[in-house]
């Protein structure tokens, strides 16, 4: 079932709204591309690693797109939109991000435009060829009445945008994506204690039995000597900690660690980019962090590696 909040209509000749209350949003085809296609592909997932392949030369190229997919009669349906264009479609008519729950298309509520529904007093939303498309009002047949637009109009599914929700900078997904990466930085953590207390204990019993056996070997510069083989360890493993703690300290919006190794030996760090822009700061984030080994292996991919 969708969602039980108002369903707002939004549109170009819209007037600015004063809300007391959270709403639902529906845009008009101004704020999104629509293609139809019959491609052989089976699952969701599959449909949308293409999407954007298949509006190459058809979007402006301002600002980032995103892609609702979605199957339709026996076609995929996608639909390109740019959430920094809705945003400031939202903001000039009076509607806060923190005042909207779910964002819909009008080609999500095809079925329901069985008749026009007018917009303002210009322009009108029909179903033609089963596609929704904006038309003057003035090509309107005269003996088909229009409809109100109503709740009933809310389709099953709905995007939110990042930030629409009490000032958030991270969308779900991406939420997600942060809480794997620190639970993989805890479970390092946690391993690389584990073994350190475990080599910690190994060299306390070795010690003991050695001092058991060979009484000599309490004279101050044999403790000493096996003083230093214990601090070294410590060092090293203290170093991996801190090198950790720093590569945690560069994620941040838009840049994701995807693969991370660290051994006696270095670490190498896999980071990946959202943009070029994004893979830089990286970069000179990196370097500010003093590590040796900083270099771009890819598209907007970016490697860091170093010694203990």
């Amino acid at each position: 079932m969708g969602s039980n909040k108002e369903l707002l209509l939004v549109h170009a000749g819209m007037k600015r709204v004063f809300l007391s209350h959270s709403v639902d949003v529906m845009l008009t085809p101004q704020y999104y591309t629509l293609k139809k296609e019959e491609l052989p592909v089976k699952y969701l997932y599959q449909a949308k690693k293409i999407a954007p392949s298949l509006f190459e030369g058809l979007l402006e190229e301002v600002g980032t797109y995103e892609y609702l997919v979605y199957k339709e009669e026996g076609k995929w349906v996608f639909i390109a939109y740019n959430p920094g264009q809705i945003r400031s479609l939202l903001l000039s008519k009076g509607i806060k991000p923190e005042e909207v729950g779910k964002i819909f298309f009008a080609q999500q509520a095809l079925e329901h435009f069985t008749a026009p529904v007018l917009l303002g007093e210009g322009e009108a939303l029909v179903a033609l060829d089963n596609t929704v498309v904006v038309v003057p009002q003035a090509a309107l047949d005269e003996e088909v009445k229009p409809i109100p637009f109503t709740n009933s109009f809310t389709p099953r599914t709905g995007i939110t945008l990042k930030g629409m929700h009490g000032g958030s900078l991270l969308t779900m997904k991406q939420a997600i994506a942060l809480a794997v990466i620190f639970i993989v930085f805890a479970a390092i953590f946690t391993a690389e204690g584990l073994r350190y207390s475990k080599g910690s204990n190994a060299l306390q019993a070795e010690m003991q039995e050695l001092q058991e056996a060979y009484p000599s070997l309490q004279s101050r510069i044999q403790r000493e000597s096996i003083a230093d083989k214990y601090r070294s360890i410590d060092s090293k493993e203290r170093r991996k900690r801190e090198i950790i703690k720093s590569l945690s300290g560069l994620i941040f919006k838009g840049a994701t660690l995807t693969s991370l190794l660290v051994n006696d030996k270095g670490f190498k760090a896999q980071f990946s980019c959202s943009d070029e822009k994004v893979a830089g700061r990286l970069s000179q984030l990196a370097k500010k962090e003093k590590f040796p080994k900083v270099k771009n292996t890819g598209r907007n991919s970016v490697e860091i590696e170093g010694v203990l």
